[in-house]
């Protein structure tokens, strides 16, 4: 009989999960490239830690430290950490099927989940397709806009229409469509031509000089505006985040979602809604564009449809964009990902949803939403440092300026930023903060824990202000 190879394992190489800290850290500077990250991040980037547990609102290190995890994660442990059911649920589809050819055989789960999406979502949004993570259901929903379109006799519809400062995704056809060419363009330009970007609904800073109402929303006529400069012949879609997390938690007139919807039925333009971050009732409602009550004809969904247990994304259609490419007349859809419909993935987020709905923490988002949002006005009046208090539901965010009067921000490679997140950190609690502060934590939050966060909030700012005293 031959002899086994060696088999390479944690343990053989020392990182089993009883191995001193300084043994994971050394390994992780060595082989891990945290994503947004420089390499070796583990050794040179002090914010950057292990996580080992997580428990309901709460994460904690491999030093035993223990975090209020103040953004879900990254805007998508939903129902909480810990959660026995949904892990359950992933082990005994693993042990049933892990896997299924993604282009030539469904499973029970991609079945089923695509049925309870169908019936979760506004409207008539009912075909879905899934993949892997936002990025990957932004690239779809774009790639199904230019097909549709093609498939109706109008191959010339290929333009984009986003609002800068938003984020769509890193894809190349995701990253061309985001609103943002900070970084970008210095090392991926030039990025897909035919996207093209609008100012976004952002009343705080208004790209137009105009305030709210008097303005009569312009920054949505805007859009039109440029319809009919590149031709409205020629543009497939406009993309937009009901709410814009990128932009810094940008909440939109009540006038501006419906108006849009309106101009891309006029116009012959599909509206695609990036619902990624807003999902799955982070805003207090299903979907963050029942508020208003749109239905897009394409809704791009990750994040919150999992809550982060297993890597799953979808992209769902309403029945007359799906129509255009049903039948056995082979008008395929051009694409195709390996993971789309993983069915362990599916079941997670099939138990996800269970529980969403089950605990009604939907409505609990609603609810502590609005507390959390009552409480950061309350900060705002105390703290010369905040310029700005947004939100809706359990998405939050405080502008950080160094003048309020002036709406300075504060430097993009400056210190106080830094500072004061880690001074969050010491006090006990994990979020991220650019020019804002942004609060978002799982939607099973306990009021309890808003007044514990609020607090903890407050005296990092007093801190944060007295360290640096020009403010």
């Amino acid at each position: 009989m031959a002899m086994a190879p060696n088999v390479i394992t944690p343990a053989t190489l020392g990182l089993d999960q009883d191995a001193p800290l300084e043994a994971l850290m050394q390994a992780g500077a060595s082989h891990l490239w945290l994503h947004a990250s420089p390499t070796q991040a583990l050794a040179t980037q002090a914010d950057r830690r292990i996580l080992v547990e997580g428990r309901g609102c709460r994460v904690t290190d491999a030093q035993g430290r223990t975090y209020l995890d103040a953004l879900s994660g990254q805007w998508l442990v939903n129902v909480g950490h810990g959660r026995e059911e949904i892990a359950e649920a992933m082990a005994r589809q693993a042990k049933a099927l892990a896997y299924g050819n993604a282009s030539r055989a469904a499973t029970l789960p991609a079945i089923q989940l695509a049925a309870v999406l169908a019936h979760l979502t506004p409207g008539d949004l009912s075909t879905v397709f899934f993949s892997s993570g936002g990025s990957e259901a932004v690239e779809s929903a774009l790639k199904i806009a230019r097909q549709y379109h093609a498939l109706r006799g109008e191959p010339e519809r290929y333009k984009v229409i986003a609002r800068r400062g938003s984020y769509h995704g890193a894809t190349y056809g995701a990253m061309s469509a985001s609103g943002s060419r900070s970084g970008v363009d210095s090392y991926f330009g030039p990025l897909l031509s035919g996207t093209l970007s609008v100012s976004a609904p952002y009343c705080y800073r208004c790209d137009y000089r105009k305030t709210y109402p008097e303005c009569d929303v312009y920054c949505v006529d805007a859009i039109e505006d440029l319809l009919r400069y590149e031709s409205p012949n020629t543009v497939a879609a406009v993309i937009a985040e009901p709410i814009s997390a990128a932009c810094g938690i940008v909440v939109p007139p009540v006038e501006y979602l419906p108006r849009l919807r309106e101009i891309c039925d006029r116009h012959g333009v599909l509206l695609i809604l990036d619902e990624v971050i807003t999902g799955f009732g982070r805003t207090g409602k299903m979907f963050a564009s029942e508020h208003w009550g749109v239905v897009p004809d394409i809704m791009t969904l990750a994040k919150g449809l999992s809550s982060g247990y297993a890597p799953i994304a979808a992209t769902v259609c309403r029945q007359p964009i799906a129509d255009v490419f049903g039948g056995a007349n082979g008008k395929a859809i051009g694409h195709l990902l390996t993971f789309g419909g993983q069915p362990v993935a599916c079941a997670a987020a099939l138990a996800n949803l269970e529980i969403l709905q089950r605990e009604n923490l939907v409505g609990n988002a609603e609810q502590q939403g609005a507390y959390l949002l009552s409480r950061l006005h309350d900060l705002a009046s105390r703290h010369p440092s905040v310029g700005d208090v947004r939100g809706l539901g359990l998405l939050c965010a405080l502008e950080l300026v160094a003048d309020r009067r002036t709406q300075q921000p504060f430097p993009v490679d400056g210190p106080e930023i830094n500072y004061l997140l880690k001074t969050l950190a010491e006090l006990g609690v994990l979020t991220r903060a650019e020019g804002n502060l942004y609060l978002a934590p799982p939607l099973c939050i306990a009021r309890h824990e808003i007044d514990e966060l609020a607090g903890i909030v407050d005296t990092a700012l007093s801190h944060f202000e007295e360290a640096y005293s020009y403010l």
